[in-house]
């Protein structure tokens, strides 16, 4: 049996309830435009047509512990029941959340401005858990057997960037077979970034977008340290920031600082309709 079967299984088996309510949707956030070996990301899927989990890519927007023996190692071994610890890093889940709120930034949008929605025929092949991985979880589901997963997550005193159910999408995303969508932060209209997304072969789409003024001080500062606000007014252009402009200064930077600023503006940011 495929180690993702034995994944899923093993999920299933630990999971009870009834289905996910309509309207609900699953999304995988990604930056479109961090470069993977002087590739950028949205280029590479539409190359390979594939989104590859952070075991392959060696990047990402949360921990960097994906390696045999690291924090993303141990824990997808104690929640997938040892499935993947001999697999190849191709062949390792792929990671979104669960969108139930109607919010229009989509599942978990701390890990990028921009999402593939999954479609519906992809749902066999997801697994659920709460809170996210990176807690331990002891709460686990499927889309069929979701439980009382959604219900503890509304019920937490998470902060907004940490509140959604996680999505382990397993037995690889292929984009035209996968996704439902792609939807865009507006700040990349008219850029290459669009371009490339045309490319992918699902419809596209757009959401409101992020944008910051960085001139929100003290709720910054407290939110991720004096440096991250120090950097976010550093990079911002007549005192606002965007993914695209985030985007732009990132090359050369320390990513994880790169990540923090972002989460301020996934975190304060208002709609660029605004």
């Amino acid at each position: 049996m495929d180690a993702w079967r034995r994944a899923v299984e093993h999920i299933a088996s630990r999971s009870s309830g009834g289905p996910l309510p309509a309207g609900v949707r699953i999304t995988v956030h990604f930056q479109p435009d961090r470069a993977v070996r002087g590739v950028r990301v949205i280029e590479r899927i539409a190359a390979s047509g594939r989104y590859l989990p952070q075991f392959a890519t060696g990047i990402s927007n949360g921990g960097m512990t994906a390696h045999p023996g690291g924090d993303r190692w141990r824990w997808e071994s104690r929640m997938f029941g040892g499935a993947y610890d001999d697999d190849e890093p191709e062949a390792r889940p792929v990671y979104g959340a669960v969108e139930h709120r109607g919010r229009p930034t989509g599942g978990a949008i701390r890990f990028g401005s921009c999402w593939l929605e999954l479609a519906r025929s992809a749902w066999p092949r997801v697994t659920l858990c709460w809170p996210d991985s990176v807690f331990e979880p002891d709460a686990f589901g499927t889309p069929e057997r979701a439980g009382e997963l959604l219900a503890r997550a509304d019920a937490s005193a998470h902060d907004l960037l940490d509140d959604y159910v996680e999505a382990q999408l397993h037995g690889g995303l292929e984009v035209r077979r996968d996704a439902a969508m792609l939807v865009l932060d507006p700040a990349f209209r008219g850029t290459s970034v669009a371009d490339a997304a045309s490319g992918l072969g699902v419809p596209v789409s757009w959401h409101a977008g992020r944008v910051l003024d960085v001139d929100r001080v003290e709720e910054l500062e407290a939110y991720r340290g004096v440096d991250v606000l120090a950097l976010a007014a550093e990079l911002a252009i007549d005192g606002r920031l965007d993914a695209r402009i985030l985007g732009e200064a990132a090359p050369g930077r320390d990513p994880q600082a790169i990540k923090r600023v972002w989460h301020l503006i996934a975190r304060f940011g208002r709609s660029a309709a605004d």
